[in-house]
């Protein structure tokens, strides 16, 4: 298995490498574009489905050109102000949670499969049915396609990667979203809204920043976690 887990590492670390050095240049941006909407996409579906876990109703979802997204919910929620936090704090998390069970998934190739399947699916399904901004929809069914046929027609080392690249990809919207994390509110789409960590300090008292960063810390250890059972000697 060392010499499995090895390779594992270098991919990890190229992938990791290859998008830190691309968003820091000119064009790099716009070659992980995608990635930064998928990554829009894993935020606002978090929301979404919180607000359905705690008793609430997930209406729709829009995804902007700019990046940016909105996830639209109500009803009654379960525990009240600490429902509200929780939503609030399923957006900012999402991506994380996402990567690291992707990351956990690739540890074994059947898994794998069946994770871009589940993956595949949930993106087509979630373009019929929350998302609906016309961007939106052909960007995550494109992906929802794309990542369907490699589940179908891919070789076992073509799934392995993908499913460890999308998690590397899901990770980088961590660092992405650090400013609007530690921001009290931001604009979206024309509109002024209250920042996830906004809402959490609204609901449970305690400064905004102080949120920010016990999501930061969370984010961060699930990575670690993730990573370190991905690599650990068997």
């Amino acid at each position: 298995m060392k010499q499995n887990n090895n390779r594992s590492l270098i991919f990890l670390m190229i992938f990791a490498v290859l998008t830190v050095v691309l968003f820091n240049m000119p064009f790099g941006r716009y070659v992980l574009y995608p990635f930064i909407i998928l990554g829009t996409w894993f935020h606002e579906m978090s929301h979404g489905l919180m607000a359905i876990a705690m008793g609430g109703s997930f209406h729709k979802l829009e995804l902007f050109a700019d990046g940016s997204g909105l996830a639209y919910h109500s009803g009654g929620l379960f525990l009240g102000p600490i429902g509200n936090a929780m939503v609030a704090a399923g957006g900012p998390l999402g991506p994380t949670t996402a990567g690291s069970l992707l990351l956990l998934a690739s540890k074994n190739q059947k898994v794998s499969r069946i994770s871009l399947y589940i993956l595949g699916f949930f993106q087509v399904i979630s373009s019929l049915i929350w998302i609906r901004s016309l961007f939106g929809v052909i960007i995550i069914s494109i992906f929802g396609i794309i990542t369907l046929f490699i589940a179908y027609k891919g070789s076992e080392r073509i799934q392995t990667l993908t499913i460890q690249f999308l998690a590397i990809q899901a990770f980088t919207s961590l660092y992405l979203s650090i400013g609007y994390l530690f921001s009290s509110g931001g604009v979206v789409a024309g509109s002024s809204f209250s920042s996830d960590t906004g809402v959490i300090a609204q609901n449970l008292l305690l400064p905004h920043w102080f949120w920010a960063v016990s999501i930061l810390l969370l984010s961060l250890l699930m990575i670690y976690s993730s990573l370190k059972s991905v690599l650990k000697k068997d």
